[in-house]
């Protein structure tokens, strides 16, 4: 019984060693897994454009420094888009500019508008 154990432990810890050793190799694949509840994790979303800027939410296209400076007393940018590309930013790991292009994209594509703006129902009619 003390040689199965023994064996089960030696296995176990090459194994470990082997992936610890080559975790640049896989790692990067353990962030797409399906994982239940991964979604749901609670974290507070800025209310204000000075937590906006602080949470990334700001660029040079794109820039609240001027709100802040004005003293603007509004709320900050819109809840939900907000989630949603900070969703975006963290599972793509995009800058702000790119994740806002993409939060973007689909919306236009949720509401039938192709990436170049046109609509995508045929029946539509435009003038040019």
């Amino acid at each position: 019984m003390a040689y199965i154990l023994f064996s089960v432990s030696i296995v176990l810890l090459l194994t470990v060693t082997t992936l610890f050793f080559t975790r640049a190799f896989w790692w990067h694949r353990v962030s797409d897994l399906p994982i239940p509840g991964r979604d749901y994790i609670y974290s507070r979303l800025p209310s204000t454009f000075g937590g906006d800027i602080e949470a990334g939410l700001s660029s040079t296209t794109f820039d609240l420094n001027t709100n802040l400076e004005a003293g603007d007393s509004r709320a900050g940018l819109d809840d939900a888009s907000k989630a949603e590309i900070l969703k975006i930013m963290k599972k793509r790991r995009m800058k702000f500019d790119e994740a806002r292009r993409v939060y973007i994209q689909n919306r236009f594509k949720a509401n039938g508008i192709g990436p170049d703006g046109r609509p995508t129902d045929p029946k539509a009619v435009t003038f040019s």
